[in-house]
């Protein structure tokens, strides 16, 4: 094993605000969020060591010696260690042919699991195994997640959010983490992907989130009962884990984007590096010398020559905690170096070079157990041997990396990440309604699922519209609602009014109806705007027709975001997964 494993603590306890100072340093690029200005921000699988301390000067353990040069030394020593440890014996003796032998044949990467499913390991240690895996709640939000509307064959997508937490709240992790002063703190989500398998199994596609994306919090219910409120403000999304824990940052990505959440995986700094000790290495180019450390003590250590170099281990770890020193010195870089590595990851253990050594496969088996938190969905082996053998259906060439379309803040909102209108909720919507990133979704029209009930005639139908157009950074767009409102009752909605009453913004444009009977009435009124009939809800919030008229659409004219349109925003910067050639830029003041 690569080390050991540290349980992240995400119960809430012992919560106290954590408030960023000073200004970012070390190159250019955007200026400091307010929530990171001790450093890089608040560090995580995506953070580097100094984003929780100020002035600390390592991502590691060992800060000390890795300030003279000397990166990577304990993580090349400590992958042969764990390439041979945790198995002895597993090889002596064939194990039995049985169902929980074939539940084993599972490459045990958080990463692998995922995307591939492979290999053969016995079934000795199964139940042990079981035992390693931690379990939290699925969701601990008020909204229940909408179900999933099945496709021709009868097939659902599967949806997972990929949790990398920050967690300081074991020896291991404090050494890695460095900052310690939040040793013990409440945990920050510094990565969030979320994981799309499409219903059909032949594609799957990827969204980043920024750490820095200001959202605004649900209500949330921890584990132990302690209720955090939603809030006014937005706040940056990766603040939701210490909200209750994982279920916590589900709800808030449901919140955001709509789209069901099917399960979550959770992984601290402690258990990359063990689970990167136990896959062996992985191929990552940069198109410089790059050295993560600037002269204030910023960055998360990692030196690499220019061109390709197999990393693993702590070395892993900082290349996926990398932003001082890739691009702008922005998490949007770091996302870019991420989904590189994911990519790249997913190339070399499909070569299958990796999974024919027993012992190795017991190592990866024991790592990823051991370093995950999941939902109570995925609480066994089997379950998590049977999620894998779906992604393993995805070609290479089909998987598709994005990031969250986003722009930044200005004045006092300088340095925050803001979704994009138009292009981040192109993006949700194409996920919500299973569209490919890859551009290679079928050319024929997908039927629009209709309510069992017919619609009433259109002039008989009530509708009232409200203007939710405003964001944290703009007021409402004038007259919105009222110029909506008359494209309905060009369209022959008779009854249609405008509640002025409410004006508190959403992401997306909605139609709520309050029962089954008045489900063909909203989707008729959704179908008369072009409005997406997958933005047609069921609320108790309301007592008829409701229209949300969202940031969305701001400006005058047709719905932005039409039900035809298959084209991924070129804002998402996809990554194909068979792309070999993808090289990270590393930034001039941290080149060598």
């Amino acid at each position: 094993m690569g080390g050991p494993v540290g349980r992240s603590s995400t119960s809430g306890e012992r919560a106290r605000s954590r408030v960023r100072r000073g200004d970012r340093a070390g190159g250019p690029g955007r200026s400091a969020s307010p929530h990171e200005k001790d450093g890089e921000g608040p560090g995580g699988v995506v953070g580097d060591g100094a984003d929780r301390a100020s002035g600390a000067p390592g991502a590691g353990p060992r800060r000390a010696r890795r300030e003279h040069g000397e990166e990577g030394g304990r993580s090349s020593a400590k992958g042969r260690r764990g390439a041979g440890g945790g198995a002895r014996g597993a090889t002596s003796r064939r194990a039995p042919k049985s169902p929980k032998r074939r539940v084993l044949r599972w490459s045990a990467s958080v990463l692998a699991v995922l995307i591939l499913g492979t290999g053969g390991a016995g079934c000795l240690y199964y139940e042990h195994l079981n035992d390693n895996i931690k379990k939290e709640d699925l969701t601990l939000g008020d909204k229940e997640m909408a179900d999933h509307k099945a496709n021709a064959a009868g097939q659902t997508p599967i949806n997972i959010l990929l949790i990398g937490s920050d967690a300081r709240d074991s020896k291991a992790n404090q050494e890695l983490g460095g900052a310690k002063e939040t040793f013990g703190a409440p945990p920050l989500a510094d990565v969030q992907m979320l994981l799309h398998i499409s219903a059909d199994r032949s594609n799957l596609s990827v969204i980043s989130m920024p750490r820095d994306t200001m959202v605004k919090m649900p209500r949330c219910t921890a584990p132990d009962g302690k209720v955090f409120p939603a809030g006014r403000q937005d706040v940056q999304t990766n603040q939701s884990l210490g909200r209750g824990g994982p279920g916590c940052t589900v709800a808030t990505w449901y919140e955001l984007t709509g789209i069901r959440i099917d399960h979550f995986m959770m992984i601290d700094f402690a258990g990359v590096v063990s689970m990167a000790d136990a896959v062996g290495g992985v191929p990552v180019c940069v198109d410089a010398n790059i050295h993560s450390r600037g002269a204030d003590g910023k960055g998360s250590g990692l030196k690499l020559e220019k061109g390709t170099t197999y990393v693993k281990g702590e070395q892993a770890l900082q290349w996926l905690r990398t932003r001082y020193g890739f691009e702008d010195n922005t998490d949007l870089g770091r996302a870019k170096a991420q989904h590189q590595y994911m990519n790249s990851m997913v190339r070399e253990l499909r070569k299958g070079t990796k999974l024919t050594d027993p012992a190795k496969l017991m190592n990866l088996a024991e790592a990823a157990t051991d370093a995950l938190t999941v939902d109570k969905g995925l609480d066994t082996v089997k379950k998590l041997y049977d999620l894998a053998e779906e992604f393993k259906k995805v070609p290479t060439k089909r998987i598709t990396m994005s990031t969250m379309p986003n722009v930044y803040g200005t004045g006092v909102n300088n340095g925050r990440v803001y979704p994009k209108a138009g292009d981040a909720e192109q993006l949700f919507r194409m996920v919500r309604e299973d569209v490919p990133l890859d551009g290679k979704g079928s050319k024929r029209k997908k039927p629009v699922e209709e309510a069992k009930d017919a619609s009433a005639p259109v002039a008989e139908i009530a509708v009232a519209v409200r203007n939710a157009t405003a964001t944290d950074g703009q007021g409402p767009a004038s007259g919105r609602a009222r110029e909506v409102s008359d494209q309905l009752k060009a369209a022959g909605f008779a009854r249609t009014t405008v509640d002025a009453n409410d004006v508190s913004g959403v992401a997306r444009t909605t139609v709520l109806f309050p029962s089954a009977e008045l489900e063909g009435d909203a989707q008729a009124v959704a179908k008369a705007l072009g409005v997406p009939v997958s933005q047609v809800k069921r609320s108790t919030d309301v007592s008829g027709i409701s229209l949300a008229v969202g940031a969305d659409w701001r400006e005058d004219g047709t719905y932005p975001v039409s039900e035809g349109t298959e084209k991924t925003p070129e804002s998402a910067g996809a990554l194909k997964g068979d792309d070999e050639k993808a090289c990270m830029k590393v930034n001039p003041n941290y080149t060598w």
